[in-house]
């Protein structure tokens, strides 16, 4: 987890006007939010390199208040927002900056970056507000251009996740609620997907950036909670509710 102060507000606020740079002229302010230091340091060195990407990071927050003071303070044109966070989720930065993103002067766009590909996660954000959503397997390049994309008012999403989206926007049925999934955190549903896509634990706190006794701690708590023995049970449970 981060410091409480993870924004580089001064530098932000300085940069608000500040034109040009990066390829084509192009020039976009990003702030990363994601509750992994590690992964944030990663997308920076990827995308933040502005006289090459066009791409300027003006803050940097790991939970809900942080990414909330932060997206206040530097008004960046776009978020890069992660699902699950502590204190709320991406859905409810979503709601508290709801102000910025509707602001047609200098409206602050958000596009979802995170490790879950699960319709839930991609409907609820994008009905939050967000603009687009892509899963952390993109490549720096096309993360780039999915920013700039978003930047200039397009909706972008990662294949097969526009489905989600028209599916959901189609029909005017609600989901029905699973009470079962109800019962788990995000975290753990994170790995409970994982583990049914047959992923070893190993593989699952690298993907997550969490620690193998982590791993399987989620599991135990998912195994206890749907009342299951054992990985080929809680692999039929996820199948049969197409979780997979």
């Amino acid at each position: 987890m981060s410091d409480p102060t993870e924004a580089n507000g001064t530098a932000g606020a300085e940069a608000a006007g500040t034109a040009g740079g990066g390829t084509d002229g192009r020039h976009v302010r990003v702030v990363l939010v994601d509750d992994h230091r590690m992964f944030r340091t990663g997308v920076q060195a990827e995308i933040g390199r502005t006289e090459q990407t066009g791409v300027e990071v003006v803050g940097e927050a790991a939970d809900v208040d942080q990414a909330v003071t932060v997206i206040t303070a530097v008004r960046p044109e776009v978020v890069l927002l992660d699902v699950h966070l502590p204190g709320g989720g991406g859905v409810e930065v979503l709601r508290r900056c709801a102000a910025l993103t509707a602001d047609t002067e200098r409206p602050v766009r958000f596009l979802a970056l995170s490790v879950s590909d699960a319709a839930e996660d991609v409907i609820g954000v994008i009905r939050g507000g967000a603009r687009g959503y892509v899963t952390k397997t993109i490549t720096g390049a096309d993360l780039i251009d999915s920013i700039f994309r978003v930047q200039e008012g397009d909706a972008v999403f990662s294949p097969r996740l526009a489905g989600f989206v028209l599916d959901a926007f189609a029909s005017t049925d609600a989901p029905p609620v699973d009470e079962d999934l109800d019962r788990l955190t995000q975290r753990e549903r994170e790995v409970l997907r994982l583990i049914a896509r047959g992923y070893a634990y190993k593989e699952i706190a690298k993907q997550l950036f969490i620690s193998v006794k982590t791993v399987e701690s989620h599991v135990s708590a998912v195994l206890r909670k749907l009342q299951l023995s054992n990985r080929h049970e809680l692999t039929r449970w996820a199948t049969a509710r197409r979780l997979v």
